[in-house]
Order: structure tokens, then C-alpha cells, then sequence
């Protein structure tokens, strides 16, 4: 089984439905869930340490095998650093770094026990750019490209290979609010100057999961490049 977090909308969502189409097992995991989805959407909070720690706990001991974990649950912020508030910050740090960490620290183990798998991270295009008005939610998104290399040396005697996607601009909810003159400002420091989708990121992911990348690990890939 596949599980994806963030799988009611966006990337996350995407993804989802891209893998279950493909013949996939998927569960996506969703803090509100989604009832209308072609697969299973599981109402789960990655920033409760507890509660996911006790979802996977229960797929361990009903015996579901996991084969490979898409981290894909995040929220963005645009602000000056100076006027960034706390608690902004803090929300960044807790769903997009804290809540990849919960979910690699609880699913890990049961990809080891499969005996081994892929997982997959989300960063961003604006970590290597540096992007200005994005400063905490750039440095969310940077913790996870560390944490992630780091982790991939850990697992990597497991069998299990981790990696990152960092997307440039992509039509989701996160971009609402974003001028459409910031965006092509952003596309415009890419190597490739143009807009990716939700079904480019879907492309990544399915070659990082297929055998054929089992070489592949500890990377940060850069859709559109830098």
C-alpha cells in the first residue's frame, strides 16, 4: 500500500488519484478527509504526533504491508520577514517540517518490516531560489530537505529510499493570493520558463517509486530547475 497525506486536494490529491488509477493500493490521509475520492481518504492530522503514531501502529497490526509513504500535506505563507508573525511561523514549522517528520518517524518502520520502500518529501523551488517574502515558509521546507538527506543515509541499509520533489509554481490552493506578476517573476528564474502542474509532479513520482530508481536517494529533484 501507498500512503499519501495532503490527498484531499492539490499535489497531494493528484498524486493519489494518478497512483490508484495506475492499479495502485492507496490510502490518502487528509486533516478534513474527502468522501468523493476514487480511493480511501482517512481523516489524519500529520501534526498530532499521537494520532499518527497510533494510525500507524494500526496498520501494523492488522498487517498492512506499506510499500511507500508521499508526504504531500503542507501550508504556505507569503510574507516579509520582518512582518511574519509567530505564530505564522510556527504553523509552517508545524505542518510542513514537524508533520513530515511524525509521518517518517511512524511509517519508517513499516517500510523496513516490508522490507524496504520509497519516501517522498516535499520542498520547494523557493528554498534554492531564496525567495524573498517567503522566508519561514522557506525555511519549513528547507528543515525537510535537510532532514530528508539525513534521513536517507539512516535508512538506506533498510532498503529504503527517500528522496525530495521540489516544484516550482504549481495551480493549487497554496498559490491563491499569489499575483499572477509574482508567479512569472518566480517561473522566470527557472532553467525552464514555464508552469509545471499537479500532473508533472504525478509523472515525478511515479519514476521515483518504480524499480527502475532504485539507484536514487538522498536527492532533491527541481521541477523546472535552478
Amino acid at each position: 500500500m501507498i500512503v499519501v497525506s495532503g490527498a484531499s486536494r492539490g499535489i497531494g490529491y493528484e498524486v493519489a488519484r494518478r497512483l490508484h488509477e495506475r492499479g495502485q493500493s492507496v490510502v490518502g490521509l487528509s486533516r478534513g478527509g474527502r468522501s468523493d475520492a476514487d480511493f480511501p481518504v482517512d481523516k489524519l492530522d500529520i501534526r498530532d504526533d499521537v494520532a499518527v503514531s497510533r494510525y500507524a501502529r494500526r496498520l501494523r497490526q492488522h498487517g498492512i504491508r506499506v510499500d511507500a509513504l508521499i508526504n504531500a500535506a503542507g501550508i504556505a505563507s507569503m510574507n516579509l520577514a520582518l512582518m511574519t508573525p509567530i505564530g505564522v511561523t510556527s504553523d509552517l514549522l508545524q505542518t510542513n517540517f514537524l508533520g513530515t517528520v511524525s509521518a517518517c518517524k511512524h511509517f519508517s518502520p513499516l517500510l523496513i518490516r516490508a522490507g524496504g520502500g520509497v519516501i517522498i518529501n516535499f520542498s520547494t523551488i523557493a528554498v534554492s531560489l531564496h525567495l524573498e517574502g517567503e522566508s519561514s515558509y522557506v525555511a519549513s521546507k528547507a528543515a525537510v530537505e535537510a532532514y530528508s538527506r539525513v534521513l536517507a543515509r539512516e535508512l538506506a541499509k533498510h532498503q529504503v529510499r527517500v528522496n525530495c520533489i521540489a516544484p516550482g509554481p504549481i495551480e493549487t490552493a497554496l498559490l491563491r493570493g499569489v499575483s499572477a506578476n509574482q508567479v512569472s517573476r518566480i517561473v522566470d528564474r527557472q532553467l525552464l520558463k514555464h508552469q509545471f502542474k499537479c500532473s508533472d509532479v504525478a509523472d515525478l513520482v511515479e519514476i521515483l517509486l518504480d524499480n527502475r530508481a532504485a539507484s536514487l536517494t538522498g536527492h532533491v529533484f527541481h521541477l523546472g530547475g535552478v
